[in-house]
């Protein structure tokens, strides 16, 4: 049974290149499991624990007509400059042959090839050059869905293969689009042999309205609906005329359903730990005030304290923080729950409703007052899960006379933490020492997995934030956090960066209910899935006779989530081109059914440099890293040239948080693994590769290579890696008072401006040259300071602008240290540097 008591204090409670890019010293084992290898076990691997300048990739646009639609992105990279020239083969069959659709143009001028390929329709015959017509490649504002690592395809399975090469996709499913796709509000036409969907890649028999799947080859009826007199009349239908379209269906087309709450109303509930020293408490209390005051007002909140007990508080008292307790030793009876949850206390309320009733709750907080450390004071935070758990799903039934009852969007608790959990189930022991800590904690580990996946089958996700310096054991929280599609993440303290992630974590959903399928045409197969989500079960998607789509049921769909996908070739392809088709289903905030459908068609290339001529180095460099496995030491010494970006990235990789040892803690390498393993490509990227910019006179800033030459102590630096952004002041600048202030005022501009919808928020630090935090800085730049000048200005061109006492000034400020340089390191490999 439930005790209430006023709540005052704390309860006290090409075959060659293999060396290229992994070479055999780079262990990226740590990451994930091998690229381009043999298809690992499972197919699906759930979070596994593992710039204006950059060329990005993206969608082919089609030709001849309509632009794709223009989505949003970060500040972004140039248009990629090599056009994707797909080769037209006529379709071989009967005079009978469905008519190909003729892609729509960008407004650009596109080359065209010169063979025409013969198109038939209804038994007539003639010619078209509607097929010889080379596709073009949007900017990489233009495709944020949707990124590969090569625009053309090896053709030979002995040369697709080889593990160094690899290719593969990045999928951001709940990736915000804008303008946004082409809306269709109407069931889609789907190939009744393997399920793909009709697309502006399918041909069409203009008389009967039959179209052919490019994914099997399947013949399709379409009800009548693609019977036209002409292509151009089929321009109209948006899944005919563009690669990328969302079929809607709204809940007032859903027979017998009734909405439970207002959109974007799914509660959040706090679970707060109150085992916190005061400076915790305090930086603690100022974060939750300003999250309350963020949340919109049809918001229903609910707040939980955990200790040795559970206290939830109660909204319906206004004159004093009243909650009522339950004991955190066990999991809360049904009785205990049924007490609670039917009583007179409200524990869930909209914002607009109790708003100082929630900020009366919050400044009620209290430090903990038994003298005992951190990481010996007792916290339940199992059991506090538990209840948040219980009090969402409230006393009504899930389903009630055939009626389904469902929220807008994914529940979310949100927990805020400065300990592990000790206490209660789930739990481990205070000490590592303990003589059954192992035991202990893989039961511990095997009950947060089962209550992650019981919130996520709740539609509720937990995310756990983290501050301070006692130790988390990360390992034993992570499987809750991803069996529920949340995240966890660390802090330095309860403070800014700590409050920005809790207003962005309540806020970052864009729908649940999310399964992705991939289809592939022509022997390709999906080898590997890495990503934040599980392999779907055939009852979980609708199946066809011979479907070989991979299913992945997302744990949530959100916006800075992807998923790196791994293919390879079955057999040698005969086409000249080959089709993949990305569905994913969600349900939005607003209560609508999504299927987005995103359709791409890629050339075929027989030569190993042709290929490699299409690579995209970056999104190459962010899949190797999530997939990779270290490759046989090679004997080859030319790196090729094609691949110029992508060892540095390795190099980066290789110095930086994620595999080197600029990151202290094992707790705190194995969070960032786990976040860039579901993060953007543009997180992912950044999390891989620090962006540094100088400060310039007027506040403009100028773009770098991320080098330790850019340590100029007359400059101000900016470098964004990903979860931290640093701000280094030179000494000389830093004399100068005046000077150094509206230098560190425009660096701290452009950091908020760079990282102000990421998620989770990186910590922002600035400090002087030579002062000891500047060390974060200075290890995460390649050092160059010892090559020589002529390799130095070929990688640093900005060196050609200092004086010849301005570079022997630059010279002297370097402090001798064994790393070695870019060029040492491909050296030390036998590899000429590109």
């Amino acid at each position: 049974m439930a005790n209430r008591q006023p709540q005052s204090s704390s309860s006290s409670g090409g075959g060659g290149y293999s060396s290229t890019v992994s070479p055999s010293n780079l262990d990226t084992s740590k990451l994930g499991g091998g690229f381009g290898g043999p298809p690992p076990q499972p197919l699906i691997q759930p979070n596994q624990i593992p710039s204006p300048s950059i060329k990005t990739p993206n969608l082919p646009s089609p030709v001849n007509g309509m632009p794709l639609p223009h989505l949003s992105t970060p500040p972004g990279p140039p248009m990629f400059s090599s056009p994707l020239q797909p080769a037209a083969v006529p379709f071989r069959t009967s005079p009978a042959t469905p008519q190909p659709i003729a892609p729509y143009s960008s407004n650009a001028s596109l080359p065209t090839s010169s063979p025409s390929s013969r198109n038939f329709s209804n038994g007539s015959h003639h010619q078209t050059s509607d097929l010889t017509e080379e596709l073009t490649f949007a900017p990489h504002a233009d495709s944020p869905n949707l990124l590969f690592s090569a625009h053309k395809v090896l053709k030979q399975k002995k040369l697709a293969n080889v593990p160094s090469l690899g290719f593969g996709a990045i999928v951001s499913p709940g990736r915000e689009v804008s303008p946004g796709p082409q809306i269709i509000q109407r069931d889609p036409h789907r190939c009744q042999n393997c399920g793909a969907y009709a697309n502006l890649y399918c041909k069409i028999l203009l008389g009967s309205g039959q179209w052919q799947c490019v994914i099997c080859r399947n013949l399709n009826g379409s009800e009548g609906e693609y019977i036209a007199q002409s292509k151009q009349d089929l321009r109209n239908l948006p899944e005919l005329s563009s690669p990328l379209v969302d079929y809607i269906q709204t809940p007032t087309r859903r027979p017998g359903y009734v909405p439970v709450s207002e959109s974007r109303s799914a509660p959040i509930v706090l679970v707060i730990d109150e085992c916190l020293d005061e400076q915790h408490v305090q930086h603690l209390q100022s974060s939750l005030h300003a999250f309350v005051d963020s949340l919109p007002p049809t918001t229903k909140l609910g707040i939980v304290l955990y200790g040795r007990m559970v206290s939830v508080y109660d909204f319906s008292e206004e004159s004093v923080a009243s909650a009522d307790v339950l004991p955190g030793d066990k999991s809360p009876s049904e009785d205990a729950l049924r007490a609670l949850i039917y009583g007179t206390g409200v524990y869930l309320s909209t914002v607009h409703a109790s708003l100082s009733v929630a900020h009366a709750i919050l400044s009620s907080l209290t430090p903990y007052k038994l003298k005992l450390p951190e990481v010996q004071r007792d916290r339940c935070l199992g059991t506090a899960v538990e209840v948040a758990l219980a009090i969402i799903q409230g006393p009504s039934a899930e389903m009630s006379r055939g009626v389904v009852k469902r929220p807008g969007g994914n529940s979310r608790i949100i927990v805020c933490a400065g300990g592990p959990c000790t206490y209660g189930p789930g739990s481990v022991p205070h000490s590592l020492n303990h003589p059954n800590y192992l035991h202990l904690q893989k039961s511990a580990l095997k009950w947060m997995a089962n209550l992650g996946s019981e919130a996520h089958r709740r539609n509720t996700v937990v995310d756990i934030l983290c501050a301070g310096t006692c130790p988390v054991r990360v390992p034993l929280l992570q499987p809750l956090t991803k069996s529920s599609g949340g995240v966890l993440i660390l802090h330095d303290d309860f403070g800014e960066a700590f409050g920005v992630n809790l207003q962005r974590a309540s806020s970052r959903a864009a729908g649940s209910h999310g399964l992705l399928e991939i289809r592939c045409s022509d022997n390709i197969f999906v080898s590997q899935v890495v990503g934040p989500g599980e392999e779907a079960h055939v009852d979980s998607h609708e199946s066809f006779k011979n479907d070989t789509a991979v299913a992945v049921q997302m744990l949530s769909v959100e916006e800075t989530q992807s998923f790196a996908v791994s293919m390879e070739n079955r057999a040698d392809i005969k086409s000249s081109f080959v089709h993949f088709q990305f569905t994913i289903q969600f349900s939005t905030v607003y209560q609508a059914d999504i299927s987005r459908v995103i359709t791409v068609r890629l050339p075929t290339v027989d030569s190993v440099s042709a290929y490699l001529e299409s690579v995209q180095d970056e999104v190459a460099a962010v899949l190797i890293v999530k997939f990779s496995s270290q490759v046989p030491k090679s004997k080859l010494y030319r790196y090729p040239k094609e691949l110029s970006q992508l060892p540095e990235i390795l190099f980066h990789l290789r110095r930086g948080p994620l595999l080197g040892s600029i990151v202290g803690h094992e707790d705190e390498r194995s969070v960032l693994r786990s976040l860039f393993l579901n993060a953007s490509f543009d997180l992912s990227l950044r999390m891989l590769v620090p962006r540094c910019l100088m400060h310039r006179e007027g506040g403009t800033f100028e773009e770098l290579p991320a080098y330790d030459l850019a340590m100029q102590s007359d400059a101000a630096v900016v470098l964004d890696h990903g979860t931290d952004v640093f701000i280094w002041l030179g000494a000389e600048l830093a004399a100068q008072e005046g000077k150094s202030a509206a230098a560190l005022a425009a660096c701290r501009t452009l950091a908020e401006e760079l990282t102000e919808l990421r998620f989770p928020a990186p910590r922002i630090l600035a400090f002087k040259e030579g002062s000891s935090q500047a060390r974060y800085f200075v290890t995460r730049l390649i050092p160059a300071h010892k090559d020589p000048p002529y390799e130095q200005e070929a990688r640093f061109p900005q060196l050609g602008t200092l004086s010849a006492d301005e570079r022997t000034k630059l010279k002297s400020s370097f402090v001798h240290f064994d790393d070695p340089s870019f060029c040492e390191w491909m050296r030390s490999l036998k590899v000429l540097p590109p």
